[in-house]
């Protein structure tokens, strides 16, 4: 489960910011820059995410992170079961709450 959460949270964040270091990307998540380059690797072995080098940008270092079409459907899928999964929580509470 919060392997999905740090998936959907790399998604999100990819998608608002392609161009975003790893760096960068690390601190924005709360992630240490190894874990994430663990996950975004994976998303690309799994064919998520494509991670695209400019070529004529004289710092080599600079990526663009690209959602696949498999990935923007899994990111779909993980933001509706989160939405699902708070809606369940909400509903919880607020019986909880009712009942006292």
């Amino acid at each position: 489960m919060k392997k999905k959460q740090e998936y959907l949270d790399i998604l999100r964040k990819i998608k608002k910011e392609p161009q975003s270091s790893q760096r960068n990307l690390s601190k924005n998540l709360g992630m240490s820059l190894g874990k994430l380059n663990y996950c975004l690797n994976s998303l690309k072995k799994k064919g998520l995410i494509k991670i695209k080098n400019f070529k004529n940008n004289p710092n080599k270092m600079k990526y663009a992170y690209i959602i696949t079409p498999k990935g923007i459907t899994l990111k779909t899928k993980l933001t509706i079961n989160f939405m699902k999964r708070k809606m369940n929580e909400y509903d919880e509470l607020k019986k909880e709450l009712n009942s006292n």
